[in-house]
Order: C-alpha cells, then structure tokens, then sequence
C-alpha cells in the first residue's frame, strides 16, 4: 500500500565539496535499514562510479528511497538524493532540488561556511525549499561549532541555534537529523486523484532494458501497464516495468503515487526521445507540462576526436548516451582538418569537461584526442558588413568561426567570482587574481580569521588552473564559486599556428593580445621538438593576422654528398653542396608536412599544462 502524502518526505543533501555529504547519505541509509553497515575498506552506495570513488568527489545525483518510523509511531518514507558539491555539477543539484520539498544544508565544523554551501543554499531559497542546517565533523579536534552557528547566521541568516549537530564518521546527531526532516520538511502536495504529472529529473541507459527514467510524481498515479505521453516529444509509450530505489531498483510496487520518487521503463531505445526535465503524463487524462529544467549554457568548449582503436561511429554513440545521463554536456559533430571528424563538445567548467572525457574512455573503452578548451565568445561586426548597414552579433567557439572579413570588436565572458579565503593569505590571493586581469568588486570579513573576495574576471582566465593555483597559494584553505556575468569587450587576438607556411586550424587559439607572443612562442617550440625532419627546412610560426609574433625552425635532413670525395681539389666539394643547396630549396617550395597526430595530442597536452 503507498503510503499517506503526510507520511511522506523528499529531501536533498546539499553542501560545500568534501563537507560529508556522500558519508551522511550512507548513514541515514544504515539507520534506516536500507543498507547494513560496513567497515571502511567496502565501497561507497551512493558513490558507485568508478572516478567518484578514485576522486572521492560526488558526480552524479543519486535517489534512494528509506522508511523511519519515527517517536509519533507512525512509519514515514523518506526520499533521499544525495548531490554533487562540486561548482561543475551545480546543475544535478538544481535538478534534485526540484524534485524536494526540502534539504538538509551540511557545513563542516571546522571549515565553515564555503563558497558552494553560499551557492548551494541560495539555489535552494530560490526553490522555496525548507532549510534543515547540520553542523557536520563535530568529532574533529579543529571543530568550532559555536563559531560556525554564528558563522550561519551572518553569511546565510539562518537560525544558528537550530543547526543539528553531527558526525557522519561517527554517527553522532543521525536520528536528530532523521527526526527534523519529519518534522522540518513539509509533506508533498498535488493530488492523487488529479491528471498525472510526473517530472523526469534523470535517465540512464541500459542494454538489456532500454532507457531508465527516474521521476518524481507531482500529481496522479502512475501504474504498470500504463500508456504515458511524454509532453515535449510527444511519443507514447507503455510502462513496462515500476519501482522504488532502495538503493537498488525494486520493483515489487504496483505503481507510483503523486509525491513519491522512483523510477520506470518503457521499452525507449531511441535516446533522442528523452528530455530530463520533460513531463510524463497519462494518454488518456493528458495534463499540461510542468516547469521543467532551465536549460544550462555550456561555458567552456573543446574538440572531441576518434584516435588508435576508436572509430567516428563508437564515438557518436558515447556521447549520445552520455548527453542522456548528463543534461548539461553539448555536442555537435565538426570537422577538424588534421583530426578527421570529431564534435564539438560544451561543458559548465574544467572539471565537467575532465570527468565527460574520462566517463566516455572508460564507460565505453574509446582512446580519444582532445582539443585545447575554449568560451564562446561574442564578435560584433562591422556595420557595411550587414545588408541592412545595422552591427550585427554573432557568437563563436572555435577561432576558425572567426570572420576573415573583418570584425567591430570581441567581447568575451566574464564571471562574478567569490574567493572565500583565510584572512592572512589576501594579499597573495589578490595578486593571484590582479595578475589574471580581475577587476576588484567587495570584501567581505567572516568573522576574524577568514574572508570573502568577490571580483570580476574574463572566463578564460578562470577555467584553466585557477584553482590549482588558489589552493597553492592559501595552503590548501581557499575555495571559490563563479556565477556567469555577462560579456564585455576586450583586447583579444587570433593567433595562427603555421606550419610550412600553411595555417593548421586546430592549434589556432584566441587570447588577450598581451599574452599572444608568450603562448605562442611555447607552442611552436613545442612543435619543433614533436614534427619529425624533413628533407627540407621547416618554418613554424606563429601569427596575429600578417604579422608573425614567434618564429622556430626544423632543420633538413641532409646526405653527406661529400663523403666519396677524398683529397683533392675543394671545388668539387663545394660544387656538390651547392647542388644539394639548390634542390633543397626547390624541395621547399614544393614539399608537404605532415604533422602527426601524436604531434597535436602532445603539444594540445603541453598547452593544457602551461596555459
């Protein structure tokens, strides 16, 4: 039998990275029963991917359904979907959190308040969620919870003394936490006699089973054997299989009703019909669409291509299924010269890209050649250019998009960037952000040992190795969060990468013109030590339209044509390099080099490195 909407919770964990979130999940898990306890050398419920346990970072949002009996006696279920915390994967969160009526809000005891527990919350409030903050790593000699309740009050206005708290490792405060979600957390609403709606906040592929949708009923009920529509593609389908994550999928229910969480099959094969955030909706009493998910904007691009093994077709497939796993990933198929065809893929930020690029070589066994990342930038042409003489916009992210017939200006992304750093390390982290073109904007004290920064930057300057640098330079205490700006116009430059006098379009890069002759020099001196000899000289340059700003040069492969001239007279000798001479220079005007492509992935590697 489902149970009353009243005895019903759905709820998030939501937290800054590393606060506990995943450990806390797993003991709610234990003490619900829904899993039994483990000793610390078995593998993580939640966390069951590969990279999230090397990493020990949540990737992907996971749903799992628990019954608590709690001191009222009466028996509740609670659906729990633990979050990511990682700035990259905000977008699972927003998802989750609109499939709750309410999140626990974790902050470590000793760290404090963080960039992503600021982020996180706000995302929340937005949803009109119910807060339940915990105070989490209690048992840590370095926890100064008194500290961090004031902290809560001045950075979050929430009510410190309310804050649970609690040690995951431990299993300290685990009932406390269970009884406030009952009793802090509202009940679901929508009715159950109501058209159905139910909201799709994730899918998965499976080989034997098709596509696996994971909802969360707003009004109605589904059933087995029920015919659905799903709104924006408009296809229907017959439920074929329904159930409850307890973690695992168990399909022993007869169906779901409005306000529980689970998942269903359909017998869906075509990947290209499923939307997350599309409504499912009964064929017979059709309802309109719920408000689904806002569509992220990718913010950092790269070029995806087949190399050794993998063929153009085993890579189409790999990111068709991962784009259905992962909303936010972007992909279009592109030509890339030298790399043969690949796609052009959009990712929210650095470690997005990582982990896509990681998931698609080990979930799917693909050896790939991956581009240096770019924005997506704004170019704003010029006037006589447009029939209609009006300045016309538009949009580019790769600089082979660039017009070849002129351009107003370029305008790049910029991000409100917020720095929450350890009072005596400003100065550093300040010169850090100065050095990058960041524009100060406020500075915020958290009481008398930490700080926040908040500037203004171009996204470019952000998404390399900001925040390699950041944790260097605060001794491992600093953390940021970014929120997209907006663009403004900028002293940006194509620079050409020519080889043999031939431009090679995959290396070429946009960049402010104060850095152009720095990164260029770095990569054509990188070319020279990766492209093999030649029978002729060869010139690498790199270039600012005509103008060539770092020159490097492979010297030709020669024969010794002298070595059968012993003695004798010196005329002959010089006869012989003369000939050499002349049809080494005829060789150059008519030769061809081939750069390799193991001469792209090592110098598109070594760019990464120094960027």
């Amino acid at each position: 039998m489902p149970h009353p909407q009243h005895q019903i919770r759905n709820f998030s964990i939501i937290a800054h990275i590393d606060h506990g979130k995943s450990t806390l999940a797993e003991r709610l898990l234990e003490a619900t029963g829904a899993m039994r306890e483990k000793d610390d050398k078995e593998l993580e419920v939640l966390d069951n991917m590969d990279l999230e346990r090397e990493r020990g970072i949540t990737i992907k949002a996971k749903a799992v359904c628990l019954s608590y009996k709690h001191s009222d006696g009466l028996v509740y279920q609670l659906n729990l979907i633990d979050t990511p915390g990682h700035v990259d994967f905000s977008y699972e969160v927003t998802r989750s959190l609109q499939a709750c009526e309410g999140c626990l809000l974790v902050i470590d005891a000793s760290q404090g308040v963080q960039a992503q527990t600021v982020a996180n919350y706000l995302l929340a409030l937005d949803l009109n969620l119910a807060i339940v903050p915990v105070i989490n790593k209690i048992d840590l000699p370095s926890a100064r919870p008194d500290e961090i309740r004031a902290e809560i009050e001045e950075s979050l206005a929430l009510e410190g003394h309310l804050a649970i708290p609690a040690s995951a490792k431990a299993g300290i405060g685990i009932n406390e936490i269970l009884a406030a979600v009952v009793e802090r957390i509202p009940p679901p609403t929508g009715g159950r006699d109501a058209p159905t709606q139910a909201l799709i906040f994730d899918a998965i592929y499976d080989d034997y089973r098709g596509i696996i949708l994971y909802i969360r009923v707003k009004c109605g009920r589904l059933r087995r054997g029920d015919k659905i529509r799903m709104i924006r593609s408009d296809k229907t389908y017959e439920i074929a299989d329904i159930g409850r994550l307890r973690p695992k999928m168990e399909s022993s229910v007869e169906g779901l009703e409005a306000g529980e969480v689970g998942f269903i099959t359909a017998s869906i094969k075509s990947l290209t019909e499923v939307k997350v955030g599309d409504t499912i909706t009964r064929e017979d009493s059709p309802a309109p669409p719920l408000p689904g998910f806002r569509d992220m904007k990718p913010m950092v691009y790269c070029g995806l291509y087949p190399s050794g093994e993998t063929m153009y077709e085993q890579l189409r497939e790999a990111v068709q299924k991962l784009s259905l796993n992962d909303a936010s990933f972007r992909w279009v198929p592109e030509s890339g010269g030298a790399l043969g065809h690949g796609f052009r893929c959009g990712f929210l930020g650095m470690l997005h890209m990582e982990i896509c690029q990681e998931r698609l070589e080990r979930e799917h066994d693909l050896d790939m050649v991956q581009t240096a990342p770019t924005v997506t930038y704004r170019v704003n042409l010029r006037g006589q250019f447009q029939p209609d003489g009006v300045s016309k916009q538009i949009e580019i992210t790769t600089p082979g998009e660039l017009p070849k017939d002129g351009y107003e200006s370029l305008e790049e992304p910029v991000v409100d960037i917020h720095f929450f750093v350890p009072a005596s390390r400003i100065g550093a982290v300040m010169q850090l952000v100065t050095d990058r073109r960041g524009e100060f904007l406020r500075q915020d004290y958290l009481g008398t040992t930490r700080c926040k920064l908040t500037y203004r930057m171009p996204l470019a300057e952000v998404i390399y190795d900001l925040f390699d640098r950041l944790k260097s330079v605060t001794q491992g205490y600093g953390t940021m969060d970014y929120e997209f700006s907006g663009y403004q116009v900028a002293e940006l430059v194509k620079v050409d990468i020519l080889v043999h006098n031939e431009p090679c379009d995959a290396l070429a890069f946009i960049c402010h013109r104060k850095d152009a002759e720095r990164r260029g020099r770095a990569i054509v001196k990188s070319l020279r030590e990766e492209i093999p000899k030649h029978m002729f000289e060869v010139a690498l340059q790199a270039a600012i339209g005509t103008r060539v700003i770092a020159r490097e040069s492979i010297s030709a492969l020669r024969k010794n044509v002298t070595s059968k001239c012993y003695g004798g007279d010196v005329t002959r000798k010089r006869k012989l390099l003369e000939k050499q001479k002349e049809g080494k220079k005829r060789m150059k005007m008519v030769g061809m080099v081939e750069v390799p492509q193991a001469a792209f992935m090592a110098v598109l590697k070594s760019r990464n490195d120094t960027e």
